[in-house]
């Protein structure tokens, strides 16, 4: 056994690693991405990017019924995308173990919306287990899958964005094999639509054995401490209870769905009152009421918005158990969102801006485009849903729409809003951009960048072949940088009577290769410069007022002329050497 410093998604990659998973599948999302990278990079497994995390749970589930140990990795939202098949494959259970790892994003430091994903889990009637820090994220990674296993169900684990990134030391083991198990043939099991009703019973006696196990569980546990103070508790809010509360008794539940009900009840028997203290929702909470517990205080004292933190659980448990002196505000700088120096979206943006078009937007980095200087989006909600809206809009009688969506996401969830489009004939414009990777969760291959999660060739989806496949008649391809053609090839677009799309193709300026490109950076000519600020539209983080003008940090430019583009009176110009020629960069 050895020490490492791990984060918690490094952890849970580690864990199912040891647990002898065979093969592993996903969709990036942040909080979640690590993991699926992190597991990518051992022997052993068989680890894939899906298409998006619906794809990846059926994956899974074949993987698992085939008879090897699985893992899929998803963000919260993508639980969402992935529910169809998440709330049916309890009704037949597994095979080998089947493990679906969700992470879910109190305070939406990366996503759309805050949603408790335990939730979802009561409603599929799955177990849910949720650990406190990275040592405790690998070893009971381990037990899920010999939960799945015991009881012949799917696992969700549950993280959250603070110990998917925070660090600790963890212990690490040698990884355990297993044999496939085979497949057998059974209808009245796996063909659900046709035998549902007889399996129904079954999956509720499931979750009573369940409901027996939590109340053994180990990694359910009672710390004893002041009699007199009690709290339950869960997951990260554990370690705050721990720093703000560090003498009270607390009953710590590794287990959140089911809940072990007599455990609670004598527990919650032996205090006046009893602390409850979860992130998000007040979800155990209300399976307590439900067991008849009710002198508890639980959501009237913790926020269900965003984090919880130790300040915040040491104010609701009233102050009287906060050590001295501990907590105080740390003032931090703030850090608004904003794309890339260079970033081809800015271009896209600058051209939507000027048509004043109604655009319907998505999720990647191009969401920043509702944001000023910017100011081109108008609507976002969730992975493919531009298209969709641009549809409704039309019909609801607007003329002139834009759906933007990136090249990933269109391939996730934006094909059938399209072919929708294209089948009623409905005259959108989708701009798709195309940057040639998954940018917003850290540039992750996708089936149309020609690579594999091991970097290794594949084939990239031909996406003008595809759309024109759909049906799409007009299609055009343009480079974001070249705002002229930019415009034309919208106009263009909006111009055709049915379903147009354009391409906007040039690739993140974060990939590697671009980055390694020596381009002429430029700069501002003051006594040229009529401060205007029109340049400043670009959303440029490389553009900065330098007193009353505008200057251009040569070391972040990349020399995408976007400014020079938008400058009136050419006031901004490449950098050029004592000869008078334009510089590379250094």
């Amino acid at each position: 056994m050895a020490k490492l410093l791990m984060s918690g998604n490094e952890a849970i990659a580690r864990g199912a690693w040891e647990a002898g998973v065979s093969f592993a599948t996903g969709y990036p999302g942040t909080p979640s991405t690590e993991v699926l990278e992190n597991l990518s990079t051992y022997e052993g497994v068989t680890a894939q990017w899906a298409t998006n995390e619906k794809a990846a749970f059926e994956e899974g589930m074949g993987a698992a019924l085939g008879g090897v140990r699985t893992l899929v990795t998803m963000k919260h939202v993508g639980l969402n995308v992935a529910a169809d098949p998440f709330m049916v494959f309890p009704y037949a259970g597994t095979n080998a173990g089947f493990v679906v790892l969700v992470a879910d994003d109190p305070g939406m430091y990366s996503s759309q919306n805050e949603q408790d994903s335990r939730y979802l889990a009561k409603v599929a009637k799955v177990p849910v287990l949720e650990p406190s820090d990275a040592a405790e994220a690998r070893e009971m990674m381990g037990f899920a899958f010999e939960l799945s296993e015991r009881l012949s169900t799917p696992v969700l684990f549950r993280t959250t964005t603070r110990l998917a990134h925070t660090r600790s030391v963890v212990d690490v083991e040698a990884r355990v094999e297993h044999e496939r198990k085979p497949f057998e043939k059974n209808p009245r099991r796996f063909a659900i639509p046709v035998y549902a009703a007889f399996r129904r019973p079954e999956l509720e006696a499931k979750l009573g054995q369940l409901r027996d196990f939590a109340e053994t569980y180990e990694g359910n546990f009672i710390e004893e401490g002041d009699p007199k103070v009690g709290i339950v508790t869960h997951g990260t809010p554990y370690q705050y209870v721990k720093e703000m509360a560090p003498d009270a008794t607390v009953l710590r539940l590794g287990m959140v769905h089911p809940l072990p009900g007599k455990m609670l009840k004598e527990f919650c028997s032996r205090f006046e009152t009893v602390f409850v203290v979860e992130e998000s929702e007040g979800f155990i909470q209300e399976g307590m009421a439900s067991l008849g517990i009710l002198n508890m205080v639980g959501k009237e004292s913790f926020t269900n918005i965003g984090e919880l933190s130790a300040d915040l659980v040491g104010k609701g448990l009233g102050g009287a158990q906060v050590p001295e002196g501990f907590g105080g505000e740390v003032a931090l700088l703030p850090r608004p969102p904003r794309v890339c120096a260079g970033c081809p979206h800015s271009g896209t943006f600058s051209a939507l801006r000027k048509l004043r078009v109604l655009v319907t937007g998505d999720i990647g980095c191009y969401t920043l485009g509702c944001i000023p200087p910017l100011s081109a989006v108008d609507t976002t909600f969730c992975m493919g849903a531009s298209i969709g809206n641009a549809t409704g809009f039309m019909r609801a009688g607007e003329e002139r729409v834009v759906a933007v969506i990136g090249d990933s996401t269109f391939l996730h969830g934006g094909l059938p809003g399209l072919l929708s489009a294209v089948y009623n004939q409905v005259p959108i414009t989708v701009l798709i951009l195309d940057n040639g990777t998954t940018g917003m969760t850290g540039h992750q291959d996708h089936p149309g960048t020609g690579r594999t999660l091991q970097k290794e060739p594949a084939p990239a989806v031909d996406i003008e072949g595809l759309v024109r496949a759909m049906g799409v008649e007009h299609v055009a391809v343009v480079d974001p940088w070249e705002l002229k053609n930019m415009r034309t090839a919208v106009k263009e677009a909006l111009a055709h009577p049915g379903p147009a799309v354009v391409i906007a193709r040039r690739a993140c300026v974060l990939l590697p290769e671009e980055r390694a490109q020596d381009r002429v950076p430029f700069r501002v000519i003051e006594e040229t410069c009529i401060q205007c600020d029109y340049c400043m539209e670009s959303g440029c983080p490389a553009l900065v007022m330098a007193g009353d003008y505008p200057a251009i940090r040569e070391w972040e430019c990349v020399g995408c002329a976007i400014c020079a583009q938008l400058c009136p009176v050419d006031a901004i110009v490449a950098v050029e050497d004592e000869a008078g020629v334009p510089a590379g960069r250094a």
